[in-house]
């Protein structure tokens, strides 16, 4: 079943700032070579030895250089570290985001949301005029995906935070989001996979479920 087609690749060198966009990347049986390699953790308050995340400052994923988030934290009262490691994944090493799962959130802000909010790694536009539907994340546990020369198996929905209020460009958040998302969609935007096989994926690729 033909889901969709690749219309953007993210990687985030580091953990919970701005992301690179990339018109092809190689994928390893870790996930995507450099994202997520690097993140700040913090030395004090209620986080201490935790990552410092974006929930904490809503404007970190608009900062690409840890100097800068570091100063953004110190400004907060937190010494934060940058600390260096294959991966700091919330939980599997790909993310990926369909336009069609965002229909009803857009209906109900009244306003396109923005596909950047969510972070994933591949962001893929459905088919249109399609007779199957696009399968909603819940349906998808456990299957298998192609993407590029890409096997993935699907693991979860991916459960969102306060973050995915925060405006891609640093504009007046929107709890309306996050608030849709928990009462209509178990606060559930996107899936997370892991790879079976490694390759490469790039824009213009279809998003297959096997």
């Amino acid at each position: 079943m033909l889901i969709g087609t690749l219309e953007a690749v993210r990687r985030y060198p580091i953990k919970s700032l701005r992301g690179v966009a990339l018109d092809s990347v190689k994928v390893e049986v870790s996930g995507i070579p450099g994202d997520r390699s690097d993140a700040l953790f913090a030395l004090q308050g209620p986080r201490e030895g935790k990552t410092y995340r974006g929930k904490e400052h809503d404007r970190l994923h608009l900062l690409r250089d840890a100097a800068g988030a570091q100063a953004r934290a110190k400004e907060r009262g937190v010494a934060v570290e940058v600390r260096r490691g294959e991966h700091f994944f919330d939980d599997a090493p790909i993310s990926i985001l369909v336009d069609e799962w965002l229909r009803e959130l857009d209906a109900h802000v009244g306003y396109k949301v923005e596909w950047e909010r969510f972070r994933p790694n591949f962001f893929v536009r459905a088919c249109e005029g399609s007779a199957d539907p696009v399968p909603l994340e819940q349906t998808l546990v456990d299957a298998r995906l192609q993407v590029g020369t890409v096997r993935l198996r699907v693991r979860s929905p991916i459960e969102r935070c306060v973050t995915v209020t925060y405006h891609p460009l640093g504009e007046t958040s929107d709890p309306r989001i996050l608030r849709f998302l928990a009462a209509q969609r178990n606060a559930w935007m996107g899936i997370y996979c892991d790879i079976l096989e490694p390759g490469v994926a790039g824009v213009g690729d279809p998003l297959i479920c096997l």
